[in-house]
């Protein structure tokens, strides 16, 4: 038996083909990226959240009260979600996950009430850095009175700083959680 030192046709084709796109000056490949639609791009702002927040929570309405708090955030299914994660006294108390559904831009919030609203952007200014959300339905949700969030407001300020504010219903009163954060970045 000889073994041939000959590189197959199916592996060299390919790679010459490359070699010669390479070698083409940038004008002559055509490109077949679409720009980034408003969802797209949102989500991929709220991707540039990745890393650890610390800040305030501060209620109004129905319900008063601040406490601080702390946020995780990172991506999930090779960047195609974000999972942002609320952490009070030191424990996971909610989580949302942020991502596309075709055109839209939607979010899970896995709440502290134990139910699961689903809400989808509304509103998407990208330029303005004002993301609002509003309630598509619920999982898990006892009653349409029951306590859950029925809104999101998400205002970035610098890469360094931004508020959300969760609008939330139960038993006819309205509340507002609003949270300013703060990234924390790691010293050298």
């Amino acid at each position: 038996m000889t073994r041939s030192t000959a590189f197959p046709s199916a592996i060299l084709i390919p790679f010459f083909f490359a070699a010669g796109a390479a070698a083409l000056p940038e004008k002559a490949i055509p490109s077949t990226q679409k720009p980034e639609s408003p969802a797209a791009a949102t989500l991929s702002r709220i991707a540039a959240l990745a890393g650890d927040w610390a800040g305030t929570a501060e209620w109004s309405g129905a319900r008063t009260g601040s406490y601080a708090l702390k946020a995780r955030y990172y991506t999930t299914g090779y960047g195609s979600a974000v999972v942002e994660d609320l952490i009070s006294e030191g424990v996971p108390s909610m989580s949302s996950v942020y991502h596309l559904d075709g055109p839209d831009l939607r979010m899970t919030h896995y709440c502290g009430t134990r139910n699961q609203p689903r809400l989808k952007a509304s509103k998407v200014d990208v330029a303005g850095g004002a993301i609002d959300f509003t309630f598509v339905d619920a999982t898990n949700l006892a009653s349409p009175d029951a306590p859950h969030v029925t809104g999101l407001e998400l205002r970035f300020g610098d890469e360094d700083h931004f508020t959300m504010t969760f609008l939330f219903e139960g038993g006819g009163k309205s509340s507002r959680e609003r949270i300013s954060l703060q990234r924390v970045r790691v010293k050298a």
